[in-house]
């Protein structure tokens, strides 16, 4: 089969002939159509990763959808979402044109939403989605604050703070285009980033009217530090991100005097049927065409190039590969 193929840490994949998958007990082979580029699939190609150095050459890529050719639990032409562990376990992912994939980490599809948005979706909306309903708690009418907005998960928490009734979504964003992208997902109010924290939190203060009930950070650092001075009496600010650094202070008093929480989050802390429940309670919403995210769609052999943007930042939302016609 054809497949992106990393052969050196740190250096992008390269598409090319890859064995094909062989399937075991417990694994679905799906011939897949459609796979995202997403930080943690650079992240675990570095080598330099928590998860330690992946064996090489290896297939990229941690989620992607796809067709059922084989399986124990599925009919075969089922449609479906997937996860892998590739680069954090040995084996391969889903930048290929079949994947074998544990049974446990299939999500079929009911849904009529395009495979390359289901793909861009992913689990950026699933992060946004459990970062605002089992962590943040959040309740109808309450404020949200989206740091780091124009992104995808930015852009799904959005859509997703909307949808389950916020009374109000602030965004955060660094680029004029990244604040147009906030907009259109739907942010009642935008806010340019400030390097300067305590210029940032009186512009915050400005606009939100003094404080926000939750806040949503993919970036941490300066902005965290400023959203967490406006944090109302029993706020709650969740971190499921580092892209602007990882580190950021805050202070004993406001914490201690408002009651609030500054809690984390990542998706490797959800069980298979959480994670289920969330993207289908996503692509409901995308469907109706209450939450999406701006992705663009490239054929997998321009994997090399899309592996370089995405590394570069030179990306206006999520990079999806497509497989096959």
């Amino acid at each position: 089969m054809f497949a992106a193929v990393l052969h050196a840490h740190g250096e992008p994949p390269t598409y090319g002939q890859h064995p094909d998958p062989s399937t075991t007990p417990g694994r679905t082979l799906v011939r897949v159509t459609a796979a995202p580029v997403v930080p943690l699939d650079l992240l675990c190609a570095s080598g330099t990763s928590y998860f330690g150095s992946p064996t090489l050459p290896y297939v990229p890529g941690v989620q992607g959808v796809g067709i059922v050719e084989r399986s124990e639990v599925l009919p075969t032409g089922t449609r479906v979402w997937f996860a892998t562990n590739a680069g954090m376990a040995p084996g391969d992912g889903s930048l290929a044109e079949r994947c074998a994939v544990p049974d446990a980490d299939l999500v079929p599809l009911v849904s009529s939403v395009p495979d390359a948005t289901v793909a861009a979706l992913g689990l950026s909306a699933v992060a946004a989605w459990m970062a605002l309903t089992w962590r943040a708690r959040l309740q109808p009418t309450e404020h949200v604050l989206v740091l780091g907005a124009g992104g995808a998960v930015g852009q799904a928490a959005i859509g997703a703070a909307l949808a389950l009734g916020a009374g109000r979504v602030t965004a955060v964003c660094r680029s004029e285009a990244a604040q147009d992208r906030a907009r259109r997902a739907g942010a009642h109010d935008v806010v340019p980033l400030r390097a300067d924290v305590d210029e940032l939190t009186a512009l915050l203060r400005e606009v939100t009217g003094g404080s926000v009930d939750v806040v949503i950070d993919p970036v941490f650092g300066a902005a965290a530090t400023a959203a967490s001075r406006i944090l109302a009496p029993g706020g709650r600010l969740v971190n499921i991100g580092g892209a602007s650094g990882d580190e950021a202070t805050f202070s004993s008093a406001v914490l201690r005097g408002r009651g609030a929480e500054i809690l984390g989050y990542t998706n490797n802390s959800l069980t298979a049927e959480r994670r289920r429940d969330a993207l289908e309670a996503v692509l409901m919403h995308a469907a109706s065409g209450r939450l999406a995210v701006t992705y663009e769609a490239q054929p997998l052999h321009s994997v090399a190039e899309a592996w370089r943007r995405q590394a570069t930042g030179d990306v206006s939302g999520r990079l999806v590969l497509t497989v096959g016609s």
